[in-house]
């Protein structure tokens, strides 16, 4: 079933969504909200500034960790729906906590993020800040959600019940180009659990994932493994890559960045593919951190 068609059998209750959203927008006050760029935090960024005019706020924090790529796009699509924007620097690369990327790092990165918007957002006048969780994301494992919880960051989307392929049906509707756009998180998220995250393993994955992305493919990752890249590409176009000609320009492209062993995942593209070696006793807190929460939005 197509996501058309999907959306079209639910659209009376994805529009009790969309006002139930826009409700709890109208209820923040003054919004600062946490930008990156993908799908759910620009239409959320849209949706805010649709209800709140000036009285939102759209912070992306500019850091190693971030390629420079999403950045210029994060704020071309700001700019271009006239969504005030503010760049922030962050530091948790200055945090041992965060360079030691345990199973807690994408705590520590977000403990940072919402620390700096809290104290850009004082002198500012603004009251709250919210951040693009949605319904899905409530049952995977995302630390970050524990730091949200305990600044008590706004989750609007979660709040409506808004999952994922119904915000990009919404962020389509309203003629956002973001609303296909692949899924990217943050470039630490691919340095294997253990080793260590430096500002050098950042630049060899961005530079390796733009060697792909200029190579034709649209959803992959570069996993770093030490001295071995393991590169994942989405099972539709997994295909593409199945030939010595690209297995050899892959490689190449690899190797001048400094890996002595490049390999593909058979297995293919899927978020998150990290957590794979984490175990249940690590995983279990984030239902409970996604509830704090979605009451905190409350």
């Amino acid at each position: 079933m197509t996501l058309e068609t999907q959306v079209s059998e639910i659209s009376e209750a994805l529009e009790a969504k969309r006002q139930i959203l826009y409700a709890r927008l109208r209820g923040a006050g003054r919004l600062m909200i946490a930008y990156s760029g993908g799908t759910d935090s620009a239409y959320l960024a849209y949706a805010a500034h649709e209800v709140l005019g000036p009285d939102m706020l759209a912070v992306i924090a500019d850091s190693p960790s971030l390629s420079r790529a999403h950045l210029r796009d994060a704020v071309e699509f700001a700019e271009s729906r006239g969504i005030p924007l503010r760049v922030i620097e962050t530091s948790e690369l200055e945090d041992p906590n965060y360079v030691r990327n345990d199973s807690s790092r994408c705590f520590h990165c977000k403990d940072e993020l919402f620390k700096v918007m809290e104290s850009a957002g004082g002198p500012l006048e603004f009251e709250s800040v919210a951040y693009g969780m949605n319904a899905d994301d409530t049952g995977e494992f995302r630390p970050g959600q524990k730091a949200a919880a305990q600044h008590k960051i706004l989750a609007p989307l979660a709040d409506a019940g808004l999952t994922k392929e119904e915000i990009r049906f919404l962020a389509r509707a309203g003629g956002l180009r973001i609303w296909d756009k692949p899924a990217s998180a943050c470039l630490s998220s691919r340095i294997a659990y253990g080793l260590p995250v430096t500002r050098e393993t950042l630049e060899s994955v961005e530079k390796g994932e733009a060697a792909l992305y200029a190579m034709g493919f649209r959803q992959f990752r570069v996993r770093h493994h030490g001295e071995l890249a393991r590169i994942e590409i989405a099972r539709e176009e997994l295909p593409r890559m199945l030939s010595l000609a690209m297995f050899e320009q892959a490689s190449a492209a690899l190797k001048r960045l400094g890996y002595k062993y490049v390999t593909l995942d058979l297995e293919g593209y899927r978020s998150g593919s990290m957590n794979a070696i984490l175990p249940v006793s690590q995983l279990g807190y984030n239902l409970t951190a996604a509830s704090s929460t979605s009451d905190g939005a409350k």
